[in-house]
Formats: C-alpha cells, structure tokens, sequence
C-alpha cells in the first residue's frame, strides 16, 4: 500500500503500516503549530526536520496543515507561505524558489474515486503537484493532484486551478484561466495606476 501513495495507483490510506508512520509525522507538525512567535530559529529547524526538502530563507506562518507534516514536499529557497497553508502531501509536492503563498491556499495531491462502491471502501490515489519559481499563489487558491504550474505566475486569489498552467501569466478563475501574459506595463505599475518607483 506504501508504495501506491506514489505511483497513482489506487490504495487504502488507512493500512496500518501507513497510519503508523503518519502519526509520528503529525506530532512534529503539532508541536511546529504550537511554537511561539519568538521561536523563528526553532522553527527553521523543524521545518528542516519535517520537509523532504527545504531550502534556506524559507518561511511558513502556523498554522500549517499537511497530512504528512511535508515529509513529500520539496521546498526551494526563501519561500513564504501565509496562515493556513494546507498541504495534502499523501505525495510529493514541489514547489520553485521565490515563491509565495497568500493565506488559506490549499495544494492536493490526493483525489478519490467517482465510483461509489470504491469511495465506500476508502480508496484513494495520488497524483504529484508541481509549481515553479517565482510564483504568487494568492488567498483562498486551490490547485487540484497532478497540476504543474510553470515559472513566474500568478495564481488569482479564489482561483480553483484544475488544470496546468504556464510559465509568465497570471491566471484566475474557477475553474482558473489564464487572464493574460506578465507585461511591459508590469515593468512599470506594482498595482493599478501606482508606479513602481525604486
């Protein structure tokens, strides 16, 4: 069962050898939501502890939720992620340095079956999620299993992204569309009329 969390296969999440090694995980991922706000470098090293990867500079504001406390997710450098970053890392999730996550986003890689009679049975399968570098995930965003979203994008808040995404456009939407292509007036206005002046 192990073994299909990360091969798309169908499984039960439930085996108990699985259980097992989860609950050890969500300890650290408790007591990583109860730090305190004074505690950064602690923190820091938790993180390093709990991911399967993580690069220097990287920030996640508790609380932070993940099913297996990020032991499948692969972090870049100098990435920060909001309250409420929700990763439902049954398997790996990848994500680009630079990158920055808006509060209450949710990244999935797990998804169940249509069929009733499986869903009963609790079956489940996973399918990886990567996004690139760069990115801007805003508030409230949901990206689906098995989306890859490409280098320098951003993600509209609310925007439910069910499908890939490429490089160099913001998207929005639900379902998320890309709205156009990051431009030459992106070089010279931050937000609406105001210019970027530094």
């Amino acid at each position: 069962m192990k073994q299909k969390m990360h091969t798309g296969e169908l499984y039960l999440p439930g085996d108990e050898e699985i259980m097992k090694e989860q609950l050890l995980c969500l300890e650290k991922l408790y007591d990583y939501n109860h730090t305190r706000p004074s505690e950064q470098d602690k923190r820091a090293e938790m993180l390093k502890e709990m991911f399967a990867e993580i690069g220097e500079g990287c920030y996640i504001e508790p609380p932070f939720h993940a099913n297996w406390a990020g032991k499948f997710i692969h972090f870049g450098k100098n990435i920060y992620a909001n309250f409420n970053l929700t990763m439902v890392d049954d398997t790996h999730i990848y994500v680009g340095d630079y990158t920055m996550f808006g509060p209450n986003v949710t990244v999935a890689t797990a998804g169940h079956p249509i069929l009733p009679e499986l869903r009963e049975k609790a079956y489940q399968y996973n399918a990886s999620v990567k996004i690139g570098r760069n990115c801007w995930i805003g508030a409230g965003a949901i990206i689906l299993p098995g989306i890859t979203i490409g280098d320098n994008v951003v993600v509209g808040a609310g925007s439910v992204v069910t499908k890939d995404l490429p490089s160099n456009v913001v998207a929005v939407g639900n379902p998320c569309k890309v709205l156009r292509e990051i431009n030459q007036r992106d070089k010279e206005f931050y937000f609406k009329n105001r210019k970027i002046d530094l």
